[in-house]
C-alpha cells in the first residue's frame, strides 16, 4: 500500500521540473521488486538444485508473469537512458518529458497493480511470491509521486495536444537515434508513402502478393543485403538501420517490411552456420534480391517444437531426399531457396538429429506455384499478413545437393537455427513498432477529421488518451528494440532483451490497432477502412517467432538459470 500523508505525490509541475532525477531514483525499487520476485519464485521452480521444466509448467502463469516484470524493468531502464541521453543533446523537449512521465507512471502503477499478460490475465506480484514486506517497500515516494501523478488526465491531454501541432504522420517524440540512422528513416519513410501506403490495403483486399516491382524498388535501395557485410555484396549495416528500415517499411505494410526478413534470416544462417563456399555462392544472390529465400521450418504437428520434427532427409549417392510436410511456410511460392530444417539422423527424435539445408527450387507461377518436381503445396487463407501469401508443403524425395547442406556437417541445423532468433526477434519487435505506428497515424486522422455530437472526436478525452497511450507505449517499445540491436551489433549475447522487446512490441502493436479500430467505431469494422487490415495485421505478432507464451517461456527460465 502507499505511504502515508508525507508521502503525497507531486503535482505535474514539479514532476517536470526534474523529472529525470525522479524517474531514475524509481528505478531501483523496480530493480529491487524484481529480484524479490525471481527470489521468491526460485525455490518453487528447483529440484536437486536445478531448473525443473515440469515445475517451471506447474508454476507457468508466476514464471511468465517474471518475464513481464523484468521486461517492464528494462522498457523504464531504456526509456530513462534515452531521456539522459536526449537532455544531454538538449532536445529533451516537452513531447519527450510528457512521454517520459507518462511510461514511468503507468508502468509503475501496473508493476504495482497487475501487469496484463495478456487481455484475460493479469500477473500480480503476490501471484509471483513477492511478499507484503517487499511489496510495500516498493512504494518509495518517488515510486509514489510518479504513480499518483505522472500519468494524469492532464498529462495526456496536453500530449495529444502537442501531437495535434505537428504535421501528418510524424513520429511523436526524438527517437534518439544519430543523424546517419534518422537520415535512413526518412529515405524508407518516404519510400513506404510513395509506393507501399497508396496501395497496400487494396493488397491487402485483393489477397494479392506483393507486386515484383516493389521487390526490385526495395533491392535497389538495399533492403535484402542491409547487413550482409560488404565483402559479400551487402551494405553491411547495424542491425539498429535494420530496425529502422523493417519499422518504417512495416509503417506502410507488413509485408512489405517483412520481406526483409526472409533474407535476414537466410543470411544469418548462413553467416553464422555455413562454410566459406556457401557463403561466396549464396550471399551476394541474396543481397541483389537475384534469388529470394523463404524460412522452412513448422511442421503441422509441431508448431513451436521444432525439436520434435519428423520431416526426414536421407541421403542418397552424396545428395539428399527430403520427404515430410511443413506449413506456415510465407512466401513459398515466388521464392528460389528454402532453408529447410529436416532430420538426418532416423534413430533421434529431439533436436539433436536436425540439419539445415539449403534447398532450391524452382519459383512458382499463379497457374503452377510449385513446379519443382517433389513438391507439392497449397495456399492457407488468412485474416491478415497476406502481401506473400501462406502455405502448406509437401515434400516427397525432393532432392538437394549434397553441397547445401548447410555448414557441411549433419545435426548442427538447431544449434544453427538457434544463433538466428535474436537477429529474428529483433526485427519482428521492429516490424511491431511500424504496425502500431500505421495504427496511430490512421487513429490520428480519422479523431482529427470525424465530428460527433458537434466536435471532432480527438476533442473526447476518452479519445485523446488512447493515442496518447499509443504515442507512450510506442517509444517504450522502440527503445527496447534498439536497446536490443544495439547490444547485438556490439557482440553481446542479447537473447534475453530481444526476447523481451518482441513480447512487449507484440503486445503494443495489438493494442494500438485495438485501440485505433475502437476510435473508428462501426467504421473501423468495415473492409474499406485501413484499421482493419491494420488490426488483423497486428494480431500475428503475437504468434510468428515465438508466440507470446513461448517468449515468456524463454526469458523466465533465463532469469530463474
Amino acid at each position: 500500500m502507499p505511504h502515508d500523508g508525507q508521502d503525497m505525490p507531486m503535482s505535474d509541475s514539479a514532476i517536470l521540473a526534474d523529472l529525470t532525477t525522479l524517474t531514475r531514483a524509481a528505478l531501483a525499487p523496480v530493480e529491487a521488486v524484481t529480484e524479490a520476485a525471481r527470489a521468491a519464485l526460485l525455490p518453487r521452480v528447483t529440484e536437486g538444485g536445478r531448473i525443473s521444466g515440469s515445475l517451471v509448467e506447474t508454476h507457468q502463469h508466476a514464471a511468465h508473469g517474471l518475464a513481464w516484470l523484468a521486461t517492464y524493468a528494462q522498457a523504464l531502464k531504456q526509456m530513462q537512458g534515452w531521456a539522459e541521453r536526449l537532455a544531454e543533446q538538449g532536445r529533451f523537449g516537452e513531447v519527450e518529458q510528457l512521454i517520459l512521465q507518462i511510461a514511468f507512471g503507468e508502468y509503475l502503477a501496473q508493476i504495482a497493480g497487475g501487469i496484463p499478460m495478456s487481455q484475460g490475465e493479469i500477473v500480480r506480484l503476490g501471484d509471483i511470491g513477492v511478499s507484503a514486506e517487499d511489496r510495500h517497500a516498493f512504494y518509495t515516494p518517488e515510486v509514489t509521486a510518479l504513480i499518483e501523478g505522472a500519468n494524469s488526465p492532464a498529462a495526456r491531454a496536453r500530449l495529444v495536444e502537442l501531437m495535434q501541432e505537428q504535421a501528418a504522420n510524424v513520429t511523436v517524440g526524438a527517437t534518439g537515434l544519430d543523424e546517419e540512422l534518422e537520415m535512413i528513416r526518412e529515405q524508407f519513410r518516404r519510400f513506404a508513402v510513395d509506393r507501399v501506403e497508396p496501395f497496400a490495403h487494396e493488397w491487402h483486399l485483393k489477397d494479392e502478393l506483393i507486386p515484383i516491382e516493389i521487390i526490385h524498388e526495395m533491392a535497389e535501395l538495399g533492403v535484402f543485403g542491409l547487413t550482409i557485410p560488404e565483402e559479400f555484396g551487402g551494405l553491411g549495416l547495424s542491425k539498429a538501420s535494420m530496425c529502422v528500415v523493417s519499422e518504417e517499411l512495416s509503417r506502410g505494410y507488413i509485408g512489405v517490411g517483412s520481406l526483409g526478413t526472409r533474407s535476414e534470416i537466410a543470411a544469418e544462417l548462413i553467416l553464422c552456420g555455413g562454410t566459406e563456399e556457401q557463403k561466396q555462392h549464396w550471399l551476394p544472390k541474396l543481397a541483389s534480391a537475384e534469388i529470394l529465400p523463404t524460412a522452412v521450418f513448422t511442421e503441422p504437428n509441431t508448431g513451436s517444437d521444432l525439436g520434435s520434427l519428423r520431416t526426414r532427409a536421407v541421403k542418397v549417392d552424396g545428395d539428399y531426399e527430403i520427404t515430410g510436410n511443413k506449413t506456415w511456410i510465407t512466401h513459398a511460392a515466388r521464392t528460389h531457396v528454402m532453408t529447410l530444417l529436416a532430420r538426418t539422423d532416423p534413430a533421434t527424435s529431439d533436436y539433436r538429429g536436425l540439419s539445415m539445408f539449403l534447398a532450391e527450387k524452382t519459383p512458382g507461377t499463379d497457374e503452377a506455384p510449385f513446379p519443382t518436381p517433389g513438391m507439392t503445396g497449397g495456399e492457407i487463407e488468412v485474416l491478415g499478413y497476406r502481401g506473400m501469401k501462406e502455405y502448406e508443403l509437401g515434400f516427397d524425395r525432393f532432392k538437394v545437393k549434397g553441397e547445401n547442406l548447410l555448414g557441411g556437417v549433419e545435426g548442427q541445423g538447431f544449434k544453427q537455427l538457434m544463433q538466428t532468433f535474436e537477429s529474428a526477434r529483433i526485427q519482428t519487435a521492429a516490424r511491431a513498432i511500424g504496425v502500431a505506428q500505421s495504427a496511430l497515424d490512421v487513429s490520428m486522422r480519422y479523431a482529427q477529421d470525424r465530428k460527433q455530437f458537434g466536435k471532432a472526436l480527438i476533442a473526447f478525452p476518452r479519445v485523446s488518451d488512447k493515442l496518447a497511450m499509443m504515442a507512450v507505449e510506442i517509444m517504450v517499445a522502440r527503445q527496447l528494440t534498439y536497446f536490443a540491436a544495439w547490444e547485438k551489433d556490439h557482440d553481446q549475447r542479447c537473447d534475453l532483451e530481444a526476447g523481451m522487446a518482441k513480447l512487449l512490441g507484440a503486445r503494443v502493436a495489438w493494442a494500438c490497432a485495438d485501440n485505433g479500430l475502437q476510435i473508428h467505431g462501426g467504421n473501423g469494422f468495415a473492409l474499406e477502412y485501413t484499421i482493419s487490415r491494420i488490426l488483423c495485421d497486428a494480431r500475428i505478432l503475437n504468434i510468428f517467432e515465438g508466440a507470446a507464451e513461448i517468449q515468456a517461456q524463454v526469458i523466465a527460465r533465463r532469469l530463474l538459470g
